[in-house]
């Protein structure tokens, strides 16, 4: 892994951290008033999407792909990760396991799913085209 690969994985990291505490959080506020795990899941899914979208297209990617198509890749992505894990969420949650053991769980595992990804679907021969397309502006 090189510097530039190392950075990469670091700014991910850190911008998937704070989705996580905006995820945390809107499930945290939700689960007071609405008890079904999926409800609160679900949204707080959502609003960490589009922030770690967000930045990581910009700051980490650094890429100039198209807005739509990369997050119509995305959007494929939670297609199959997002019923997946709200299945295997409920299944959990009715055995027993604490919300929030099924929350960290599930955001470690999409951590790591979305970034490979990410790398090697969304910006796959796209990455670094940011500043590029820039300057011909």
């Amino acid at each position: 892994m090189d510097k530039k690969q190392v950075f990469q994985v670091i700014k991910f990291t850190l911008f998937s951290i704070s989705a996580g505490l905006i995820q945390i959080g809107s499930f945290a506020l939700l689960e007071l008033f609405i008890k079904d795990y999926w409800i609160p899941y679900l949204t707080s899914l959502i609003l960490s999407i589009v922030w770690n979208f967000t930045f990581n297209r910009r700051f980490t990617f650094k890429s100039a792909a198209n807005v739509p198509i990369a997050m119509a890749k995305v959007f494929g992505f939670y297609l199959v990760f997002t019923p997946l894990s709200t299945l295997l969420g409920n299944l959990a949650e009715s055995v027993g396991v604490n919300d929030f053991l099924i929350l960290i769980v599930t955001m470690l595992c999409n951590f790591i799913l979305e970034f490979l990804f990410c790398k090697f679907v969304v910006y796959r021969g796209k990455e670094d085209t940011l500043k590029k397309e820039e300057k011909k502006q």
